[in-house]
């Protein structure tokens, strides 16, 4: 333990992993199922994982498998999960901070803005009194209009609320209906809050407190929220219009609906595809051509310090302008009027190409376990999983324990990785009293 806080970056992959054990523990008692029986252990160790890392995919179904207990257990896992990143990353860009030089130290409080390095407590009120209030406001609307138009009693319109508004501000995606939230498609007082709450979590505290704070001079943001917020509403609007556009005359999703219901219900898909893990259309019904823009815009993710997961929008838009400076033979990376520092870029390649590499290797390994499972429908679990966003196929309750297995160590992975990873590399960073003789090998 001693040499555990030594390096507190350690303390979120083994907070995650005592959350997780603990959930399973708890989810593994009679009285957390609704026919009171002994769930076994794979299926708890599943389901808790999936509500700590927020990412919703479940082998069994939710309404009916968990009574009461079960159900609140799912909603504290993920309320801690949400915030435990959240926070973790706070204190892991802080503990970072404090680790590098003067001149480090000032650049980073720059590029973090509210991260700065002095009241942590502060900081980390703000965040917990953000998420609550927003998870306030959605119960509230849900109850309303669970109570009003659907005669729910009272009570069950607010548990239904409450748990709800947990899972789309923490981008948990887990629901109390069979069918998700397709009963509700058409419905803008429940899938637009839900979205909205989805959009704020998944933005990133950093982010979102900066654009709030500055939002009338947006030039003066840092890199990174503009990177963040732009991107986000970059990929809102290539989301929508190409999956409204391919799937329009879907009589399976989109094609059964009036022009401006097949509007809504675009927007809120499009909104839960980012990390959300909610659906509103059935996702084994949509088009071929919809699965690639589904399992990209998966693979991206949210912001930083945020509770979606993916290689996050930062890093996906300073690859891009990474690219873009390549091949117009800048001898900079350029954002606004901001030079891009070689140790972010090295960062965000090495992140993003990790995070491929263990997407391709987890798809071969979950076709070689389970007979039968087509590669797309495999890449699509897998990437789900590892960017915790909770969509599925239909193919994660039919497999064996071996893949499940897979899924899990995927999804534990997906959460901690990138921050782990992210953090180890900028405390590892040392700089040599020499250099070697540069030479330029042939590329391509």
């Amino acid at each position: 333990m001693r040499r555990l806080l030594r390096h507190p970056v350690r303390l979120v992959p083994f907070g995650f992993l005592v959350t997780i054990l603990v959930g399973t523990g708890l989810l593994m008692l009679p009285w957390a199922t609704s026919e009171y029986r002994h769930t076994p252990f794979l299926t708890a160790l599943f389901t808790a994982t999936s509500a700590v890392s927020v990412t919703g995919m479940t082998v069994v179904d939710t309404p009916n498998y968990w009574n009461e207990f079960g159900l609140v257990m799912i909603t504290v896992l993920t309320q801690v999960g949400g915030l435990g990143i959240v926070t973790g990353a706070t204190l892991v860009i802080l503990v970072v901070a404090r680790r590098l030089g003067l001149r480090s130290r000032l650049l980073v409080q720059a590029e973090t803005a509210e991260f700065g390095i002095g009241d942590v407590r502060r900081l980390l009120l703000r965040i917990a009194g953000l998420a609550l209030a927003c998870e306030a406001v959605i119960t509230a609307i849900l109850t309303a209009r669970l109570w009003i138009a659907y005669d729910y009693p009272f009570d069950r319109a607010l548990g239904n609320s409450v748990f709800h508004a947990v899972q789309a501000f923490n981008n948990g995606g887990f629901a109390l209906y069979t069918d998700n939230l397709v009963a509700f498609s058409t419905d803008a007082w429940v899938t637009l809050p839900l979205a909205a709450g989805t959009i704020v979590g998944g933005l990133g505290f950093p982010a979102l407190f900066e654009a709030v704070r500055e939002w009338r001079q947006p030039t003066r943001w840092s890199i990174a929220t503009k990177l963040t917020v732009w991107g986000s509403l970059v990929l809102l609007v290539v989301g929508f219009l190409g999956l409204l556009s391919i799937e329009w005359t879907n009589a399976r999703t989109l094609g059964i609906y009036s022009w401006p219901d097949k509007l809504l219900v675009a927007f809120a898909q499009n909104a839960f595809i980012r990390t959300g893990g909610f659906n509103v259309v059935d996702v084994t019904r949509l088009e071929d051509e919809s699965y690639p823009l589904v399992i990209a815009l998966m693979f991206i993710g949210g912001g930083s310090a945020s509770t979606a997961g993916g290689i996050k929008v930062t890093t996906f838009f300073l690859l891009a302008f990474v690219m873009w400076a390549e091949l117009r033979g800048e001898p900079d990376v350029t954002v606004g009027q901001r030079r891009v520092a070689t140790a972010s870029q090295r960062q965000a390649i090495t992140v993003a190409l990790l995070s491929v590499a263990l997407v391709v290797c987890g798809t071969v390994l979950l076709v070689f376990l389970t007979e039968g499972v087509r590669y797309y429908a495999a890449l699509f679990e897998v990437t789900s999983a590892f960017t915790t966003t909770g969509l599925s196929v239909g193919v994660a309750a039919s497999l064996p324990e071996n893949g499940q297995l897979a899924l899990i160590v995927l999804m534990f992975v997906g959460r901690i990785g990138p921050l782990t990873l992210g953090s180890a590399i900028a405390l590892n960073t040392r700089r040599r009293l020499y250099r070697y003789p540069e030479e330029q090998p042939i590329v391509g």
